[in-house]
């Protein structure tokens, strides 16, 4: 059943080395933790530079949301910049990751222990046709404006880092409304 999982009922909780926060909007199973979960997505703000936390046995990605860029460098070689012309980043939670931020940065994260599921992330807009490939979808409003997604009789109206959560039991395809184009970052889960 479709779960509308709006940003304001969310909570930011800080990191522990304070360089920044994360608020969860979704994780598998329910309840789980850091230790336990097949798949977590959330927001995390980025306010100092440093090191990210090490997830082995963890797919992860990233899509800069907010802010002009974050410089990231992984396992001491490979550099990246995420900007928004060049906004997503795909890599292995154990690698040693390191970001530089001149001003604070807003990211979309999407964590899938490899060992149990994966996950594709993409960038799509509003208004436009959502089509399903997997029992497990979270459609999320990375822009300004009002998105509504319909299938039949059911209707959500999404704000911009509100999400709308899809399973094995909801419709095969939505229609995405809006009056302005609106960027949305879709999430497919396979488990």
């Amino acid at each position: 059943m479709a779960i509308l999982i709006p940003h304001a009922s969310l909570r930011a909780a800080a990191w522990k080395n304070g360089g920044g926060s994360t608020t969860e909007i979704a994780i598998s199973p329910k309840g789980a933790g850091f230790e336990d979960f097949d798949w977590r997505i959330s927001l995390a703000t980025i306010t100092a530079s440093g090191p990210f936390s090490s997830f082995p046995g963890i797919d992860r990605s990233l899509m800069l949301v907010d802010g002009e860029s974050v410089s990231l460098t992984i396992d001491g070689a490979r550099k990246v910049v995420l900007t928004a012309a060049q906004p997503m980043l795909w890599f292995p939670g154990e690698a040693a990751v390191s970001a530089l931020v001149a001003a604070a940065t807003t990211d979309f994260n999407v964590m899938t222990r490899r060992s149990r599921c994966r996950h594709q992330l993409e960038k799509i807009a509003a208004p436009g046709r959502l089509i399903r490939r997997s029992d497990t979808t979270l459609l999320f409003v990375a822009d300004e404006g009002t998105v509504q997604a319909r299938s039949g009789d059911r209707q959500f109206a999404l704000s911009r880092y509100d999400a709308l959560l899809l399973d094995a039991g909801d419709a095969p395809q939505w229609q995405l409304e809006a009056s302005q184009d609106v960027a949305i970052f879709r999430v497919d889960l396979f488990i």
